[in-house]
């Protein structure tokens, strides 16, 4: 090389990227001590007994006009007691509807008001 060219120089330049990491650490540590300043939503402990999933609750209108809730024959005039009680005070809310084929769509309609009327919020509909 003359004396008067420089070559390329092949040197990593480092000071930008200990720039980056400085500012990094100190973010993160000041994100440690606002932590404690901002309310955070964090779901309650687990408690210590395991819950068992509610087993589903299925209302089925059966071909020879019988109602039944979870296989069991229930009468038309305690139905809406007996769908008030599996609500178990309004902690369960979703109960499934299944009608034979041949039941008329009306039937289906009546059962789900009443089972509205006994508390169930969300009705799912069974083939």
């Amino acid at each position: 090389m003359a004396p008067g060219q420089q070559g390329l120089n092949a040197d990593i330049n480092v000071t930008p990227m200990i720039d980056v990491l400085l500012v990094l650490l100190v973010v993160f540590m000041l994100s440690v001590q606002l932590r404690s300043i901002l309310p955070v939503n964090v779901p309650p402990p687990p408690s210590d007994q395991p819950s068992r999933p509610a087993p589903q609750v299925v209302l089925e209108l059966r071909s020879d006009g019988a109602y039944a809730i979870n296989g069991t024959v229930v009468a038309k005039e305690s139905l809406e007691g007996r769908l008030h009680a599996l609500t178990e005070g309004g902690r369960r809310q979703l109960l499934f509807i299944r009608a034979a084929p041949m039941r008329r769509y009306g039937e289906v309609v009546n059962a789900v008001d009443v089972a509205k009327g006994a508390g169930w919020q969300i009705v799912g509909y069974m083939p």
